[in-house]
């Protein structure tokens, strides 16, 4: 079976924003939806702010092995219902994967648990992502750096926790560096986190970041049975325990008796 990725972004900015609507006609997660579709095990479709429940309904969320989250202006729009309905999902098993300033996300803030932060400079600056994982399946097929020409940058502190595994991390022109690139497990679901990906340059039509993403989908895809009623903390009885269990319950013996220590 294909991996079924879900591609959700606000809309927004290509709706108002004549340069963003010039590089990306038809909307980023479009792009980053294509991206996707080059690869023949990956099956890609889109949502939106805008819509209905933001395009997440619990029976859509059922058939997403995997959602790619890109926000930026309308964070606190996302209703915490969803947020919620999405964080569930994570925890049975779908991988999430957040874009750039998917990091002030309501849903990647939920699941991480801390105010994910960061320091910000958008003055179209060249960008090194440099592979220090060689080895992880998200940088396969990737050299030594992915330079992007124009970009926003990120820096460190990133107040996130700290990371399974850090596959990028970013220089920036301006001589910062950045964790660009991580990863987390949170419940049965994998989480990971790409910074690039600023709405005024045409970063999701670079090869190496579709490269990226189509790997990032391959990884966080949890081939395993969902989990269910991950809620509940059941009391097992003794009379269901998988093998009978005679009594050995605590006994007090005075000093001198049998079985004192």
């Amino acid at each position: 079976m294909p991996i079924r990725a879900l591609v959700w972004g606000e809309n927004i900015h290509e709706r108002e924003n004549a340069v963003v609507r010039e590089i990306y006609p038809h909307g980023m997660h479009n792009a980053i939806a294509n991206a996707l579709r080059q690869n023949a095990d990956i099956t890609a479709e889109t949502a939106t702010l805008e819509e209905p429940e933001h395009g997440l309904p619990e029976a859509r969320l059922d058939e997403t092995d995997v959602l790619l989250w890109w926000g930026h202006k309308a964070h606190g729009e996302v209703t915490d219902a969803v947020v919620e309905r999405v964080a569930h999902r994570v925890w049975e098993g779908m991988g999430l994967i957040v874009l750039h300033s998917g990091h002030f996300s309501k849903i990647f803030k939920r699941v991480m648990g801390t105010p994910c932060s960061l320091k910000w400079r958008e003055a179209g600056e060249r960008e090194r992502l440099w592979v220090i994982n060689r080895n992880h399946p998200i940088a396969a097929g990737l050299g030594e750096c992915v330079e992007v020409p124009m970009t926003e940058m990120y820096g460190e502190p990133f107040t996130v926790p700290e990371p399974d595994e850090t596959v990028f991390i970013s220089w920036y022109q301006g001589g910062e560096v950045f964790r660009s690139g991580m990863t987390w497990r949170r419940g049965a679901g994998r989480v990971f986190y790409l910074s690039p990906g600023h709405e005024t340059y045409p970063i999701y039509h670079q090869p190496e970041i579709g490269q990226i993403l189509r790997n990032a989908v391959a990884w966080a895809h949890n081939p395993l049975p969902r989990w269910k009623n991950i809620d509940d903390a059941p009391n097992v009885p003794t009379e269901k325990a998988p093998e009978k269990i005679e009594s050995r319950g605590p006994h007090l013996h005075a000093p001198g008796e049998a079985g004192f220590r």
